[in-house]
């Protein structure tokens, strides 16, 4: 079997992955549909090694926002469904990278910087809500979980292992050849374009200037500049 066979395969795997994500009522019906439309351009233009990491994001990022489901409804802060806006706030800038990486090498680490700051930022909000003592990052008052803008201990160390986790599979996928440039990557993209989140969220999203959607495409470019500078 040819490697377009192979990768036909693949395509096939992902639209059964999305109307997985679609009947779990982890994604709606246009978001499913745009993330195997994104899957598509990654798997032919940088490889299925590539969309294995955005799918170890997806699955990360599913449990995480699974965990403690039943407190989260109790703060009101249980996301459920993700829309299309989800989709390509957290993936567009990765997608480009992969779209773009095998011909320009320092944008395979815009694709971890901008994988790692989805993955930490998903993993911080989604396990952060559960300390009850987060602080806003521009004053370090005390509010409460789940406030645009909040870190706590417990969602910066989620966010820092999942961005290690990225970095590590990036590594060990062949993205990257060197273990510990892969995991520096990862960390350091990853963390910076996090806490952006959280400033962004603080300075403009709690006044309404802009969406969390918004926030989390401007993270993630943050994360895919500070990868592309460190790769």
């Amino acid at each position: 079997m040819n490697e377009v066979m192979i990768n036909w395969v693949y395509v096939v795997l992902l639209f059964i992955l999305g109307f997985f994500t679609y009947k779990r009522k982890s994604l709606d019906l246009i978001g499913s549909a745009v993330m195997i439309l994104m899957g598509v351009v990654i798997i032919f233009s940088a490889g299925v090694s590539w969309l294995l990491l955005i799918v170890l994001f997806l699955v990360m990022s599913l449990l995480a926002t699974r965990y403690s489901k039943k407190y989260k409804r109790s703060l009101g802060q249980f996301e459920g469904r993700r829309t299309t806006k989800n989709v390509i706030s957290n993936g567009v800038v990765a997608c480009f990278m992969a779209a773009f990486g095998g011909y320009y090498l320092p944008l395979v680490g815009g694709f971890i910087g901008a994988i790692a700051t989805a993955t930490s930022d998903t993993l911080a909000s989604e396990i952060g809500v559960l300390d009850k003592h987060p602080r806003l990052i521009t004053t370090f008052q005390s509010v409460d979980p789940g406030t645009n803008g909040a870190v706590s201990v417990l969602g910066t160390a989620v966010g820092i292992v999942g961005a290690a986790i990225i970095g590590i599979a990036a590594f060990f996928l062949g993205i990257v050849p060197s273990p510990e440039s892969a995991v520096a990557v990862s960390i350091i993209s990853g963390t910076i374009g996090c806490f952006m989140d959280s400033i962004l969220g603080a300075v403009f999203e709690n006044r309404g200037f802009i969406t969390n959607e918004h926030v989390n495409l401007l993270a993630t470019i943050v994360g895919a500049i500070v990868g592309i500078l460190l790769i």
